[in-house]
């Protein structure tokens, strides 16, 4: 099934849930609440930059299809948009980013140390909200989500160090970077609304292929000057990560243009004369073209993955929200 991309609408896809979300808002409030100043202090300032909150949409959204949403939805919800605004605020430490969607973040504003710790404790708090209510597989599978990320992040930096990433390497790092986050708020919210194993297996296989997709839209925008993503271009360039257009140009170019490539990289990778040098090569050898082929093949894959549901309105409202990721402006 496919959709006018530009006609798919944000709102309108929220507003099958609009209930839910409302109600998780306080959900997710009361959970960001702290009785220590500084803690509580710099849970507002998240609440107050939070971003479209995308993630409680693929939770509830997937619940949905199956059965309306239920306390243990809501749960669920609330511990992924707390590993999610966790998992930022110790990017941003990793990163040494004083910003994060045009604010201070956290580190900018109260330094390293209290940004880590501040990203420990809420981590710590979605596991206690878990524990509490005995939503043991919920539990377990976040915590599943958590070791992907951390051994996704260790190995593209393991790797990065000789920019050797092979295409089947980049599949694995953001299978547990990206989509791996993405399948639990898929998986997650279809165990709570309780689906059978096969339908939650289903879910996360479509969350696993939609994050993947994303991910591959993103890199491509760091290869757009033109983007509409309102992001800058060139960041991956410079920080020396080896996204797909990256390896596809390695892997197209002839063992001296890609010892050339690598040096200018190394050597000069912030300048904007090396980055727009870097981004004409890739477009030369078609690699925008390729990253779009296989962003649009793993697209299909999610796409497919839905038929195996029964229809719903929740059901077209995840497929038009899969297509909306792939255009979207954020």
């Amino acid at each position: 099934m496919h959709f006018i991309l530009s006609m798919i609408n944000l709102g309108e896809i929220k507003s099958v849930v609009a209930p839910e979300l409302e109600r998780f808002a306080s959900f997710y409030e009361e959970a960001l609440h702290s009785d220590n100043y500084i803690l509580d202090k710099i849970g507002h300032y998240t609440l107050k930059h939070k971003g479209k909150q995308l993630r409680p949409l693929f939770v509830f959204l997937s619940a949905k299809c199956f059965s309306p949403a239920s306390d243990a939805t809501y749960r669920a919800a609330t511990f992924i948009e707390l590993l999610h605004s966790a998992t930022l605020i110790h990017d941003d430490v990793v990163d040494d980013a004083s910003e994060r969607h045009g604010f201070a973040s956290v580190n900018a504003l109260y330094k390293n140390k209290i940004a880590v710790l501040t990203g420990d404790y809420l981590l710590a708090k979605g596991m206690m909200i878990a524990l509490e209510n005995h939503d043991y597989q919920s539990l377990d599978m976040i915590s599943e989500t958590v070791k992907n990320m951390s051994e996704g992040e260790i190995f593209q930096l393991e790797k990065a160090k000789k920019m050797n990433i092979s295409e089947d390497d980049y599949y694995q790092i953001i299978e547990k970077k990206t989509a791996s986050m993405i399948a639990s708020c898929c998986a997650i919210g279809a165990v709570s609304a309780g689906a059978s194993p096969e339908q939650t297996e289903t879910m996360r296989q479509f969350g696993i292929n939609a994050g993947i997709a994303f991910q591959i839209r993103d890199d491509i925008f760091d290869y757009q000057s033109d983007n509409i993503s309102g992001k800058g271009y060139g960041n991956d360039i410079k920080e020396h990560k080896m996204t797909l257009p990256l390896i596809h140009l390695l892997k197209k170019s002839s063992p001296i243009e890609k010892t050339l490539i690598i040096s200018k990289i190394q050597l000069s990778g912030k300048k904007k004369n090396t980055i727009d040098s870097i981004i004409r090569m890739a477009k030369k050898k078609k690699s925008i073209e390729y990253c779009e082929e296989k962003m649009n093949f793993f697209i299909q894959q999610a796409d497919n993955q839905l038929d195996k549901i029964n229809d719903s309105e929740a059901k077209d409202a995840l497929r038009k929200l899969l297509y909306y990721c792939i255009k979207r402006e954020v």
